[in-house]
């Protein structure tokens, strides 16, 4: 099987950096083009009793911080001849989003970063890798 289309979802932390850096290896040994993602939620807690513009400001914030880490990232991988394309999506359930984006683009293959939560926090937090994981239909591939 040979993966052409990978796609990396990222929350922009060293989890989802080592996991960039495994889809470039990746992608350099089966010549693939490269899609990094990452989801913006407003906060779904509290601002949205009070005054949606909070909201709007927090997700420009987030915005804000997700492309300088993706231009970062799409620098990589250019010095590294890599196809590569970076997709914002304001998401309400970033594992929905996820799944519908890898199959509506026919990706090959998800590379994803996890954080190994375990116990309380993996209940309080949740696991979006392993929500993916259980979703997709393409092979995934979770890399600490």
């Amino acid at each position: 099987m040979l993966f052409r289309n990978i796609l990396v979802p990222t929350d922009l932390s060293a989890p989802s950096t080592r996991a960039f850096k495994v889809a470039l290896d990746l992608a350099t040994k089966y010549n693939s083009k490269i899609t990094l993602l990452t989801c913006v939620e407003g906060d779904a807690w509290h601002h949205k009793f009070y005054d949606a513009r909070a909201d709007d400001e927090l997700v420009k914030k987030q915005s804000k911080a997700a492309k300088q880490y993706l231009e970062k990232m799409e620098s990589l991988a250019e010095k590294n001849n890599i196809s590569v394309k970076s997709y914002i999506l304001r998401s309400k359930s970033v594992v929905k989003d996820i799944v519908v984006f890898a199959r509506s683009r026919k990706h090959d293959m998800i590379v994803m970063g996890t954080h190994g939560r375990t116990g309380l926090d993996k209940v309080i937090l949740g696991s979006t890798a392993n929500g993916v994981a259980q979703k997709t239909p393409c092979p995934i591939l979770l890399v600490k």
